[in-house]
């Protein structure tokens, strides 16, 4: 996998983060450098832990379904793509923005979101192993661009709420559809 595809897969899994931070800075009363810095750190850091993770399982088996790898690639890609944009397509229908019971960010909230927000790297972690992609690489691209995402989305849900957190999610997964097809093309193609 090339730089500029490395690139915009880590685009491309970081808009999970990026939407749920703008969605923190929107309804967290606490939303300050401080929790903006706890959130990057946070998100960008199981950014890019869930797909050395996956890695090592999907390079355990990786030999066994080398021959299906393109095929692996695309449903993965697809099916994570895929199921952003359909979640933020039901958001725009039903916005169910600020139903926090709570009015401040806490670790434990912020320890789930980051966990969820990065088991679509998991996934992509094991789809790595099969293309063999450079992990160190892939997870350091990853974590650092979640990192400044999840910065950018903390301030502008401070400033511009809603309007932008549907946007990024569908943005993010049309990346990863378009990626997986990439791979499934290149693969089948010998391109």
């Amino acid at each position: 996998m090339g730089s500029v595809m490395l690139f915009f897969t880590s685009v491309g899994l970081s808009m999970d983060a990026c939407a749920v931070s703008i969605s923190n800075g929107m309804c967290y009363g606490n939303i300050e450098k401080k929790q903006i810095l706890s959130t990057a750190v946070a998100f960008g850091f199981f950014q890019a832990l869930m797909p050395i993770l996956g890695y090592l399982v999907g390079s355990t088996f990786s030999h066994t379904i080398s021959f299906l790898d393109h095929w692996i690639a695309l449903i993965l890609l697809g099916y994570i793509g895929g199921k952003m944009i359909v979640d933020a397509v039901k958001e725009l229908k039903y916005p169910e923005a600020c139903l926090n019971v709570e009015k401040n960010l806490t670790f434990k909230t912020l320890m789930l979101q980051a966990v969820a927000t990065s088991i679509d790297a998991l996934a992509v972690g094991i789809g790595f192993a099969v293309i063999n992609v450079d992990i160190l690489d892939a997870a350091l691209s990853i974590g650092i661009i979640t990192f400044i995402n999840s910065i950018i989305g903390s301030n502008l849900g401070k400033k511009f709420g809603e309007m932008f957190k549907q946007k990024a999610e569908i943005l993010g997964g049309a990346i990863l559809v378009l990626i997986g097809i990439k791979i499934f093309i290149e693969h089948t193609m010998g391109l």
